[in-house]
């Protein structure tokens, strides 16, 4: 039991527990759900590389907080990661890639950027396959959708010019395709994809199918934002655009009726 302790004026407070007393009443603690969270990434491949798209919210709960929160990240010069779900888990996840980056580099048998052997996008997929599936295991999952882009690796441990697009999920599942989406993208945005896309698209084609998906997105999904950025990666690099807003147009005919005076109650 706590001891109590007599303050000057006659008033008395509870002691404070020392540290190893927090520390065995804590226990181990898990994240059971996520809580500030980031909606749909989009992927595709395009003639001479991969894109991604996704906005930049992170909601907390049902509310929308972060409204600059960058969720499409470069691990290496041709490596492109982008996640939804919790974005502590993300951050975390950006943090592991970037410190195996590093220390590759520093591990590296020439000091020129040119001459290292980064991890194409394909080595970096399996590795998350299988953090996640081991996080999954220990019951304390990362909580996120992840897809990668990038290229493949040739035998020789060089990198092809074929490009990848992969998805790893919380639980260790993983994929690749020509097109991915996560989150409420995969209801609605990846239909729309299929339909529209071509394996020989120009890069200008897919930014704009891109954005159209996020502008539905945006219409339809209550934890989206028509601030996004675009990320490509090619064989010159990787390139992450600023955020930027998209037009929006609200005057359809459906947005403007009060739905009470469509012979209803007013209700869906």
């Amino acid at each position: 039991m706590a001891s109590l302790s007599l303050q000057a004026g006659g008033s008395s407070s509870r002691a404070l527990p020392s540290e190893s007393t927090v520390s065995a009443m804590a226990g181990t603690e898990r994240t059971t759900r996520p809580i500030t969270t980031g909606t749909s990434v989009l992927g595709i491949k395009y003639r001479n590389g991969v894109m991604l798209a996704a906005d930049t919210l992170v909601s907390y709960g049902s509310l929308a907080k972060y409204k600059n929160a960058k969720r499409l990240l470069s691990i290496n010069s041709r490596t492109l990661v982008g996640g939804s779900g919790e974005y502590s888990d993300l951050q975390s996840i950006s943090d592991l890639l970037r410190a195996n980056a590093l220390a590759d580099r520093c591990t590296a048998d020439s000091l020129y950027e040119e001459d290292n052997n980064e991890e194409c996008a394909k080595e970096v997929w399996s590795y998350l396959r299988a953090v996640m599936y081991q996080r999954r295991n220990k019951m304390n999952p990362l909580w996120n959708d992840v897809v990668v882009a990038g290229f493949s690796q040739n035998p020789d441990g060089t990198t092809s010019d074929k490009p990848f697009l992969g998805i790893v999920d919380k639980i260790g599942t993983a994929y690749e395709d020509d097109i991915l989406a996560t989150g409420f993208g995969g209801y609605i945005a990846l239909p729309l994809m299929r339909e529209k896309y071509r394996p020989d698209m120009e890069e200008g084609e897919a930014r704009a199918l891109l954005e159209d998906c996020l502008r539905i997105l945006f219409y339809r999904d209550c934890r989206a934002l028509n601030r996004v950025q675009i990320a490509k990666v090619t064989e010159d690099g990787v390139l992450v655009s600023d955020p930027y807003e998209l037009d929006t147009y609200w005057d359809f005919k459906g947005y403007q009726s009060n739905k009470g005076e469509m012979g209803t109650d007013g209700g869906w």
